[in-house]
């Protein structure tokens, strides 16, 4: 009988404790596993979703709000900057481009970026990757909205649908209104809603600009990016949909581009990139410009990369407190290693006495146990191999779904390896006393007559 057909009889007679202890072994396995790829990809996935922009100017309480309400749509800019501001922001450097957006708005939970032609023609969402259209075309009227990749998939609108926005935005509301096609209503108005329109606004659900008919004109490609979970239209239709509201309670019944006044003009956020050289993508003056608009109390200037490198020192503290759980749950798993074999030396010696007769030497009986127990950390770390990998998909949905960033689920090679080999070293370490106990078994004693 060869020492490999005694190992895998005694796996199979201990059924339901080597499943049980290998499951512990792979869940601890793929705990640290998740943890440790996923902080990785996170990062990059964050670093990659900032665009080329070298900074944000918003009137946020703090660059981190302000990248992360701007650029990550993670919750509405409460501040507004004026629009004579903007005009002057755009004149006070050799930007490459200086494109203006307003948020607030949404659709069935969906952030709208409201902006100029400039972000499509020069903001890049993946350094040196343009946008794409997957269908139609770009907004290049009031009253025209461009869906990201997500929202056309979420919500399965498509070219030609109209649509109004509601005012505010949570991830958790799903206001919106669908409207007919073109043909069987108003595009500009339908005054019979502003009672009603107000009414629902006065007991606290959400303020839907019904009046105004949004018309889908294009769906993007993916870009991995935040970007892809918005609804983007130009700036002017959200001025007006916004005057409108103030025009109602001054007793007017129409708004048009015409009637908006400069209080009216405003915008949460400006995208910047500085001209570079060929090839440079960092220029020489970032930090004079930067420091420059730092001196205006009114705004809030944002590095996006330093930003999202601050956040993943404040995450990295918290990701390192669960690494350390993830540690001492493997620890854990080994343990319970050495307590299952341990445990069944007790059924196991008379096994082992007759080993030893038909010639087994301590020596064989002592890596025969060490073996097993080996072989148990193994089959764990390999388990938990696969279990990482959909514990990774899994997380990346969640991800793409709450904030819409794009993270590569694979599991990196480096730590992969570094995990299973701990793992079966851990395994190894925790055989060695049921192997010192098999090794010291007493055959005369354990070969005596049962009863």
């Amino acid at each position: 009988m060869s020492d490999w057909t005694v190992i895998l009889r005694s796996l199979s007679v201990r059924r339901f404790s080597t499943v049980t202890t290998v499951a512990t072994v792979a869940v601890a396995v793929a705990l640290m596993l998740v943890l440790v790829a996923m902080r990785e990809a996170a990062k990059k996935a964050f670093e990659r979703g900032a665009g080329d922009m070298h900074l944000m100017v918003s009137a946020e309480a703090s660059p981190l709000a302000s990248v992360l309400n701007g650029i990550f749509y993670a919750n509405a800019p409460r501040r507004p900057i004026p629009w004579d501001r903007y005009e002057r922001l755009s004149a006070e450097a050799p930007w490459a481009y200086a494109v203006p957006i307003q948020q607030g708005d949404s659709f069935e939970g969906h952030p709208v970026l409201a902006t100029s032609e400039e972000f499509f023609t020069e903001f890049k969402p993946n350094p040196g990757e343009a946008w794409q259209l997957a269908e139609g075309r770009f907004f290049t009227d009031s009253f025209e909205v461009v869906l990201g990749a997500g929202v056309a998939k979420a919500t399965g609108l498509r070219l030609g649908d109209r649509i109004a926005l509601a005012h505010g935005y949570s991830a958790d509301s799903k206001a919106g209104l669908r409207l007919p096609p073109e043909d069987d209503h108003d595009h500009a108005h339908d005054h019979d809603h502003d009672h009603d329109h107000d009414h629902a606004h006065d007991e606290g659900t959400p303020h839907v600009h019904d009046e105004f008919a949004y018309k889908v004109v294009g769906i993007l490609k993916p870009t991995g990016g935040a970007h892809d979970r918005a609804l983007i239209t130009n700036l002017e239709s959200t001025w007006i949909i916004h005057a409108h509201d103030r025009r109602v309670k001054e007793g007017e019944t129409d708004t048009t581009a015409d009637d908006l006044i400069d209080a009216d003009r405003k915008i949460t956020g400006v995208y910047l990139r500085l001209r570079t050289r060929e090839g440079s993508n960092v220029p020489a003056n970032l930090p004079m410009v930067f420091d420059a608009l730092r001196k205006d109390t009114s705004i809030t200037v944002a590095a996006p990369f330093d930003e999202i490198r601050k956040l993943d020192i404040i995450v990295g503290n918290v990701n390192r407190l669960f690494v350390v759980v993830a540690g001492a749950v493997i620890l854990s798993s080994g343990i319970a290693i050495m307590l299952a074999l341990y445990n069944s030396m007790e059924q196991r010696r008379r096994q082992i006495a007759v080993l030893r007769v038909l010639g087994a030497s301590k020596g064989r009986i002592f890596n025969l146990v060490l073996t097993e127990s080996v072989l148990i950390g193994l089959m764990g770390a390999a388990a938990g191999v696969l279990l990482a990998f959909v514990g990774a998909v899994f997380a990346a949905g969640i991800v793409k779904g709450r904030i819409g960033l794009v993270v590569d689920p694979a599991l990196p090679a480096r730590p992969v390896v570094a995990v299973v080999l701990a793992t079966v070293a851990l395994a190894a370490v925790a055989g060695i006393i049921p192997a010192i106990v098999g090794y010291r078994t007493s055959v005369a004693r354990n070969l005596r007559p049962l009863g």
